[in-house]
């Protein structure tokens, strides 16, 4: 079989990445420092625990595993904390995917699929974020996954790096399966904290800002279901495996729901009234993010197919009912 690495391959969108690489024949080798991710997700394939900045633990998973390709999946991903504090993020996110980045090219090993995100654009209200946008980050996290974009496009020119990067935007749902889910520690992402708020694990769910320029005051974003996601860098990795060149993709489907709407939406699927405080804006947030792409579907073939509201939500929620890691 075709070992694959993953690094992250213990997170949220990681581990659907390694079951989908799994039933597609490869073999996922999980790489993980476990600081957000849990060894309880790695289902799928090999799991080696250990730091992207660990330049000889990395040299070692290479020589030993011998992968042909890369997911990097590995990040730290708040907003908020990326403000408070950007070195943590630039010391991670970037100094890390420099030392994959060198260790994977001195292995040979020159197909990597990048996990990027849509906060390399900023805020650009108004205007239709598809891949030509100018980036524009607003906060340390964006910054520094822009950073890595560019880094991957150098290496390209000195070293042959191939790579697909993938802008994602709000990535949501859990696995049909409710094998592997969405859990973390601290929790940011919108429908988990919608969903332990109904359940009583918070006392209610607050919305931050609710003055924003939207039709209900609260931010809009673009929601894409976490197995459509991982199709797309199946795909990605076929791109590179044929050798059509490097390229960047947003994932996205085009509809944005408002904060208010998703909550709506998820006491509609649950049956449950949702207890709501409203608080001050945060630090990073942008009005609206909805990708006006349709490069991926038209070049990689990606056809989205559980990104609804009401699927997404009902996935998470069958997740949260049967599959916390900590239970």
């Amino acid at each position: 079989m075709t070992n694959i690495l993953v690094t992250g391959g213990a997170g949220y969108i990681g581990s659907h990445a390694c079951k989908t690489l799994a039933a597609a024949g490869y073999t996922p080798i999980t790489y993980d420092n476990l600081s957000t991710g849990w060894q309880e997700a790695v289902k799928f394939g090999p799991f080696e625990q250990g730091d992207l900045t660990d330049r000889t633990r990395l040299d070692q998973i290479f020589a030993a595993y011998q992968p042909v390709a890369v997911m990097h999946f590995a990040a730290l991903s708040q907003v908020g904390e990326s403000m408070s504090n950007p070195g943590l993020y630039w010391h991670n996110n970037v100094a890390g995917s420099l030392c994959l980045m060198q260790a994977a090219v001195a292995a040979g090993c020159l197909d990597l699929v990048f996990s990027s995100t849509c906060a390399t654009y900023g805020n650009q209200d108004n205007v239709v974020l598809d891949e030509s946008c100018a980036q524009h980050p607003i906060n340390a996290y964006g910054a520094s996954k822009r950073a890595i974009e560019d880094i991957l496009r150098d290496f390209e020119a000195a070293h042959g790096l191939r790579h697909v990067i993938f802008r994602y935007f709000n990535v949501a749902g859990a696995d049909p399966a409710a094998e592997i889910g969405e859990f973390h520690q601290p929790e940011t992402h919108l429908i988990p904290l919608i969903l332990d708020a109904i359940e009583g694990k918070r006392d209610a769910l607050t919305i931050f800002g609710t003055d924003y320029d939207t039709p209900d005051g609260t931010c809009i974003r673009d929601y894409v279901h976490v197995c459509d996601l991982v199709d797309a860098h199946l795909l990605g990795l076929k791109w590179l495996e044929e050798s059509k060149g490097s390229r960047a993709f947003n994932l996205g489907t085009g509809t944005g729901f408002s904060v208010r709407e998703v909550i709506d939406q998820s006491a509609t699927v649950s049956n449950r009234t949702v207890p709501v405080i409203e608080g001050p804006r945060r630090a990073g947030d942008c009005t609206r993010l909805v990708s006006g792409s349709t490069r991926a579907t038209k070049e990689l073939g990606w056809q989205p197919k559980r990104s609804t509201l009401r699927q997404m939500i009902g996935d998470a929620l069958r997740w949260h009912q049967t599959g916390h890691y900590d239970k």
